[in-house]
């Protein structure tokens, strides 16, 4: 399993943002050029980030993307969702009913227990705590 290569990248943009501090603004084109995303492909993330409520964006001479919530209250999970969708490591985890091995599976109870911990560590990651750990 691997996340998306936009995940990735959303999770750089937030993170950098999260390093400016409170209610600093950048500028999309100094996110790109600093965390080395292209800057097309930013703006695309940007745009799915602030739909989901992790980011305001502003246009003009003082526009920019800030935090729309305090690094402390978003997680990777928020960011790579935003992006990628609900975490799934196989669909029998979000469907069991749909699996043809159903309760008969020997590996269901294993994909099961290593997506809650995978969730479980994204979500309780949150973006104060990487700047933290950068200092």
């Amino acid at each position: 399993m691997q996340i998306t290569r936009q995940a990735d990248y959303a999770v750089r943009a937030v993170s950098y943002l999260a390093k400016q501090g409170p209610n600093q603004r950048a500028a999309t084109s100094i996110v790109a050029k600093e965390m080395k995303i292209p800057p097309s492909f930013l703006a695309k993330i940007i745009s799915q980030l602030s739909i989901a409520g992790l980011l305001h964006t502003s246009r003009g001479a003082r526009g920019g993307v800030t935090l729309a919530r305090e690094p402390g209250k978003i997680s990777i999970l928020d960011v790579v969702e935003a992006i990628d969708g609900p975490i799934m490591l196989n669909e029998c985890v979000g469907d069991p009913a749909g699996c043809s091995y159903n309760e008969e599976c020997l590996v269901h109870p294993i994909w099961a227990e290593a997506q809650k911990n995978l969730v479980k560590q994204l979500s309780d990651t949150k973006f104060d705590q990487l700047i933290l750990q950068k200092n």
